[in-house]
């Protein structure tokens, strides 16, 4: 990838680890070492599974060719394949909703790519206040089961989003600002660790893995079952309001209004910007109620002439189905990170107007190398996070992200769709470029964070210096207790690295 000449500097890490690990029987050992303890559940490339497995991703950039597939029936099955591997050093990728669009974060060549598509457990407690639900799932199939009781969870916004990698990665939700990250709802993790053990990480049991799965992504083992909290709900309101560009300004300043003070913590928003023929504003609105409409806390957005609204009552799952629309199969798809913050409307009124204005100067670059037939979609959305919201998830055992309520932060996604593989590398370098030129301008006005959610990253960035240096080298020091030899280090490459 090209190196611009605008980059923005980056504080070293005061962690240092050397590890050094032989891989080169990676490719040839992997499936056979597998055959033998768990070959009902390994597939070869000749086999139906494999075809259909291989496919199973969020965009065409994550398609690759492994050698197997390891697809475990259980998650004992799991541990003793996990086990086979690690004897025979064996590189592997795990694939759970297939969502992080970076080519190599869950899928190999060549290594053996292990699926949690039979880790099918899906059932309520007693009092149906708790859910146990398996790494196979994505969150159209929770939110369908929950249905039927008038409950839901604080999962993903788009029903193909998966549950676990969301859920490691701290989980951005409707309800964020009642019960904080979606990660600070789960009670209980069932845990494959690098030696083949199975363990459960709760508030009483291996209590630094808890915290470390929350927003630690997949450094620590595999989670194989996650036990969260239900939410009560029959209906919500909650749909799409979309206006004209020439009320962007006025938009833009809703979005940052309503970043200023969210004193509604039944509210959720998700503000966008859709360049095309004619740039497009539209933000996703959700309001946790059965019987209201047109809260207050909208009126900057509501109160602006619309082009197309969906606003209606409607269920969780009806509403993420709805969302899940603008997934596109068999498309390049990209997301990029970043986060600027402050504490008054005027400086989150800044933060989102260089975001957007260096963003939109920078567009000319890339339609002059990509035809417009070939892009799909561009998009520039933020989402706040207040007070409320940082303060439910310390109040449910805190995580690992390292958020401070006494700051409000928005943050950002860019996301670029294309078809084409001719056309990766140039988005690519574009998107990098961009995002340099967003941070180095945020940064310049001292509004710049280095927190990057893992959920809209890219591979060309850095994650876990950006939870700040004290939970960084905690997240080091609990990946080295709970997998000693680096494992999921070195073994599994994909996937963003706390060292």
């Amino acid at each position: 990838m090209r190196v611009t000449t605008f980059l923005l500097p980056v504080a070293a890490s005061a962690i240092s680890v050397s590890v050094s690990v032989d891989l080169s029987n990676s490719i040839s050992y992997g499936c056979d070492a597998l055959n033998k303890p768990v070959s009902d559940a390994v597939f070869s490339p000749d086999s139906t599974v494999y075809d259909y497995e291989t496919k199973q991703f969020w965009s065409n950039t994550e398609i690759m060719s492994p050698a197997c597939v390891f697809r475990p029936q259980s998650s004992s099955q799991l541990a003793e394949g996990l086990d086979a591997l690690v004897k025979s050093n064996s590189q592997f990728a795990v694939r759970g909703g297939g969502h992080m669009g970076i080519r190599g974060s869950n899928n190999i060549n060549g290594g053996v790519l292990i699926v949690m598509s039979n880790l099918t457990t899906l059932e309520l407690n007693d009092d149906k206040s708790i859910l146990s639900v398996g790494s196979a799932y994505r969150w159209a199939d929770v939110y369908s089961y929950l249905a039927q009781y008038d409950l839901t969870a604080a999962g993903g916004r788009l029903g193909p989003v998966g549950v676990p990698g969301l859920l490691l990665a701290g989980g951005i939700n409707f309800y964020g600002n009642q019960v904080g990250f979606s990660c600070n709802t789960v009670v209980n993790y069932e845990v494959v660790l690098a030696d083949g053990s199975i363990v459960e990480a709760n508030k009483t049991h291996n209590k630094d893995l808890f915290w470390a799965l929350k927003g630690g992504s997949s450094n620590f083992g595999l989670v194989t079952r996650f036990d969260l909290e239900t939410i009560k709900s029959r209906k919500v309101w909650a749909g799409s309001y979309t206006v004209a560009a020439e009320y962007i300004d006025r938009f833009l300043a809703a979005a940052a209004t309503y970043a200023s003070d969210i004193y509604d913590a039944k509210t959720h928003i998700v503000p966008a910007l859709v360049p095309g023929e004619t740039t497009l504003a539209s933000v996703i609105l959700f309001y946790d109620s059965e019987n209201t409409t047109y809260p207050d806390i909208f009126k900057p957005f509501t109160d602006i002439p619309s082009v197309s609204n969906t606003l209606e009552f409607k269920t969780v799952q009806e509403f993420a189905a709805e969302n899940g629309q603008m997934v596109v199969d068999g498309i390049n798809d990209v997301f990029v990170a970043g986060t600027v913050k402050g504490t008054t409307y005027a400086e989150l009124h800044q933060g989102i107007s260089i975001i957007n204005t260096t963003f939109f100067n920078e567009l000319p670059k890339l339609y002059a190398q990509v035809p417009s037939a070939n892009i799909s979609t561009i998009q520039l959305d933020w989402q706040p996070i207040g007070a409320d919201w940082i303060k439910a998830s310390e109040a449910a055992g805190g995580n690992a992200l390292g958020l401070d309520s006494s700051n409000i932060y928005l943050c950002y996604a860019e996301v670029v769709e294309w078809i084409g593989s001719a056309y990766d590398e140039i988005v690519a370098e574009w998107l990098e470029e961009t995002t340099y030129a967003i941070n180095n301008a945020t940064q310049k006005a001292g509004l710049h964070d280095a927190f990057n959610y893992i959920g809209d990253s890219a591979g060309f960035q850095s994650i876990f210096p950006g939870y700040g240096a004290e939970n960084h080298e905690k997240l080091v020091s609990i990946a080295q207790k709970y997998d000693p030899h680096a494992v999921f280090q070195t073994m599994m490459p994909g996937g963003f690295k706390v060292y």
